[in-house]
């Protein structure tokens, strides 16, 4: 099935809701990080044209920090602020399991997490409870809805995991929130919105945090690559 027979068939469930005054807001002015997340989200908006059902809120996840930090932030263009959450990356992509990650892929069996643009779906009742579909926009990532690359609640993904491992656990490469953030995302980032992955490596200073990134895609991956996650 192509994707944009998928597009058209997908339904669109919940509302866009105002985000919770209770995590701190930065008025775009205010922050060099901020600003810059402004212009990539407004970039991929652009890039990604009217694939986009929704273009108020755009999630922008920068793996290119380590999973205790905040690196899931949720741009508010509408009202012009930026709010950041923890999110999880896959185990393929960290197979050190030190909380950074290290490579991509878009291969089924890696468990690893895929970059690029994607459109968040419909929720659905899922292994983890509910869940959001994710349909891939790009190359890196057009696996996503036959590899079930989606967003959901993992008890690995609390905050208090970090305050005890001082790093969240790892995903099977969907973006696993703690469960207040996932009801969050649930509410601001479903029914047809951006979900834009990258390791931009983003400090609060605005600059950027070096990294050493391998995109894992071969073009004709033998079995171990596919099912053998952080092997190749």
């Amino acid at each position: 099935m192509k994707r944009r027979d998928l597009l058209k068939g997908s339904l669109v469930a919940g509302a866009a809701l105002s985000l919770p005054a209770s995590v701190a807001a930065a008025p775009r002015k205010g922050s060099a990080r901020d600003r810059a997340l402004f212009d990539i989200a407004k970039r991929e908006l652009d890039r990604a044209g009217s694939v986009i059902w929704k273009k108020d809120i755009v999630g922008i996840a920068d793996f290119g920090v380590h999973s205790a930090a905040r690196r899931f932030h949720f741009v508010n263009l509408d009202r012009e602020e930026v709010q950041s959450y923890h999110v999880s990356h896959g185990t393929g992509s960290d197979p050190e399991h030190d909380g950074w990650l290290n490579n991509y892929s878009n291969v089924e069996g890696s468990n690893a997490t895929s970059k690029g643009a994607y459109i968040t779906w419909e929720w659905y009742q899922g292994r983890y409870g509910t869940s959001v579909r994710l349909g891939g926009l790009d190359s890196t990532n057009d696996a996503a809805l036959r590899r079930y690359i989606v967003m959901h609640r993992a008890k690995y993904a609390e905050p208090s995991h970090i305050d005890r491992w001082g790093r969240l656990g790892r995903s099977n490469g969907c973006f696993a929130l703690g469960e207040e953030q996932f009801r969050i995302a649930l509410l601001n980032l479903s029914g047809g919105r951006l979900l834009f992955a990258d390791s931009l490596g983003l400090q609060e200073d605005g600059t950027l945090q070096p990294g050493n990134l391998r995109t894992l895609q071969p073009e004709q991956p033998s079995d171990l690559q596919r099912y053998a996650p952080g092997t190749f």
